[in-house]
């Protein structure tokens, strides 16, 4: 059996150790990857805090030499939850050198120095898991596999630091997750560089060596990114489409988003047929979903489903994968019924359950504040009106069936249309919303305010939900929106509950990134039945098939991007709930971006092994 390390900076099997869908992608792929005869053990920073957390087992103590002072390093390990045989390794530096807020994966740093804080803890990092792998204090791996920027400093050391290089024969492969992130940092003269960690490698690279190392934009900078394309045998990105959009030039004007100026190191990968691209995958239950997609199967009688599967499969997508159990009894799944033919009793549950989420979740995070932020406040304000909507409703129906002569029953359908988006306040997921257009009634407004608008008009009791934290000039944006716009609902934050019930309970999906390496939202929306509204790149063109289990848009500009969102949103107006839109909607629910298939393409593809 094969044994592969995983260097990484996230991890989802471990509690609070996530910060995006890296960390879904380490959590899910060793338990696959174990089906295919190859165990995958992960090591990561603890961060001070994670091994602690998950009372991590101490196995050696170490010392290094980092930025000209002695460092002492413990390595600690847990078995792996879910895969026999795996392990979790944690490096602890016990020296404060992870700096920043308690319990924090990244920093945020600055505008003046970005990325300094986190190029120091990352390049220790990988000083310290080579020192660890050079020294035997770990089962020699077959293969090393470094995850994005974080871990590329390991390729360094190992193909070019004469210390560590017994650990050049190891195969070393990379995966990006998002190229637009390389923490770039200088050559020298910076308390964060390249001359600052690791001086007398830096003064031992050839002119040729370092040619390889440095950005091609800002010549007297280094680039991890580039570092880990160029030093690592194969590169591996998580979509077909993706692994294509970055051997063109990025032209952010134009709204596109490719190479982030290493399409040309990229490209001489593809040439060497040393580039892959593998879409990641997302984890099913297999009783719940099996029987409600099989039910849904029958239901539809195999309509238009051959179709997507087609279009798929040439991206190397997996198509439906529960053909089986065409009898298996109906196991109580909330979608395993269109929106529009459910219960009225069942959707009473789903939208109060929704409406107690997001309360909570509001609750919680005011936790450590002096003062409500005015998001959070706002967010309260219009989840209240949305409570009395529902009692209001409540009273009138109780009224009319006592005036019937009928026992009163509690019943309210929730919004007529609920659109919902989960995803990070940045420029890549949120940029075309942001676009302002200009209406027909002279009015210049953000996509994001016509889309309410538009949805308003047809829908007078629909809402849009939007959950998620990170930019603060987008966070004051929306929240304004928010403020002016009652179908609106902005939660400025994270919550597992909340992301959960939105993918549940949501009539339509929206994704409109300018670009997507390969997404995981969409996947979880569809797996739950919930159609999604998503530009065409990137993973999400790899698992969205237009007007089959989605819609696409498109656009050679930003205001093309934006001009095109809004027609297909007219598209979904004038369709929603039509027979088209409710075999949608079971088509949808039996797609299936399985692990299984993706572990068997990394063992191939990416690792070479047979």
């Amino acid at each position: 059996m094969k044994r592969v390390l995983m260097l990484a900076a996230e991890n989802g099997s471990i509690p609070r150790a996530k910060v995006g869908g890296m960390a879904d992608v380490i959590r899910d792929l060793p338990a696959a990857l174990a089906q295919q005869d190859v165990i995958a053990d992960v090591i990561m920073p603890s961060y001070g805090f994670l091994a602690a957390s998950v009372n991590a087992i101490k196995l050696a103590e170490f010392r290094v030499t980092f930025s000209g002072s002695r460092q002492s390093v413990s390595l600690l390990s847990i078995p792996h939850p879910d895969v026999e045989g795996a392990v979790i390794y944690f490096i602890d530096i016990q020296d404060g050198v992870f700096s920043g807020k308690p319990q924090e994966i990244y920093s945020q740093g600055s505008d003046e120095r970005p990325f300094a804080e986190d190029a120091n803890k990352f390049a220790l990092f990988c000083l310290c898991v080579a020192t660890v792998i050079n020294e035997q204090l770990l089962p020699m791996p077959d293969l090393i596999h470094l995850h994005d920027w974080h871990s590329a400093m390991f390729a360094l050391l190992s193909q070019y630091d004469e210390n560590f290089q017994n650990l050049s024969t190891i195969p070393c492969v990379y995966t990006i997750h998002n190229l637009a992130i390389q923490g770039i940092r200088p050559l020298r003269d910076d308390s964060s560089s390249l001359s600052a960690w690791f001086p007398s490698l830096l003064e031992k690279l050839s002119s040729e060596q370092l040619e390889s190392l440095i950005d091609p934009r800002y010549r007297h900078c280094i680039n991890p990114m580039r570092v880990g394309i160029n030093l690592c045998a194969k590169v591996h990105l998580v979509s077909p489409t993706y692994a294509d959009e970055v051997l063109k030039p990025s032209d952010h004007d134009a709204g596109f988003f490719g190479g982030e100026g290493l399409e040309a190191d990229l490209q001489r990968k593809q040439d060497s047929g040393a580039l892959v691209g593998i879409l990641n995958a997302c984890v099913y239950d297999e009783l719940a979903d099996e029987a409600s997609v099989a039910q849904s199967v029958k239901e539809s009688q195999g309509r238009a489903k051959a179709s997507v599967r087609d279009k798929l499969r040439d991206k190397g997508v997996s198509g439906a994968a529960a053909r089986k159990r065409a009898n298996t009894p109906e196991l109580g799944n909330k979608q395993a019924q269109p929106r529009a033919v459910q219960g009225i009793d069942e959707q009473v549950d789903s939208w109060l359950g929704l409406l107690e989420r997001m309360e909570s979740a509001l609750l919680r995070w005011q936790g450590d504040k002096q003062w409500v932020a005015g998001c959070d406040l706002i967010a309260l304000t219009r989840i209240a009106g949305l409570w009395r909507r529902v009692w209001l409703s409540k009273d009138t129906h109780i009224s009319k069936l006592q005036s019937a002569d009928e026992p009163s029953r509690n019943k309210h359908k929730g919004p007529s249309m609920l659109v919902t988006s989960v995803g990070r306040l940045t420029d890549q997921k949120v940029l075309i919303l942001r676009q302002r257009v200009l209406l027909a009634n002279g009015q210049r407004v953000s996509v994001l305010e016509s889309i309410l608008q538009a949805l308003a008009q047809a829908h007078p009791e629909g809402v849009f939900i939007l959950l998620g934290s990170g930019d603060a000039e987008i966070a004051r944006e929306f929240s304004g929106i928010a403020a002016r716009y009652a179908n609106f609902i902005f939660l400025n934050g994270y919550d597992e509950a909340v992301s959960d019930a939105l993918y549940r309970n949501g009539d339509l999906f929206m994704m409109p990134s300018s670009f997507e390496p390969c997404g995981i939202s969409q996947m979880l929306a569809m797996k739950a039945g919930q159609i999604c509204l998503v530009h065409g790149v990137g993973g999400l063109r790899d698992t969205v098939a237009d007007n089959e289990t989605g819609y696409l848009f498109f656009g050679d500009s930003l205001a093309g991007q934006a001009e095109s969102l809004l027609e297909r949103f007219s598209d979904i107006l004038g369709e929603y709930n039509s027979d088209k839109w409710q075999n949608m909607e079971r088509l949808t629910r039996q797609q299936r971006f399985d692990w299984a298939s993706s572990a068997l393409k990394y063992k191939q593809a990416l690792y070479g092994f047979s």
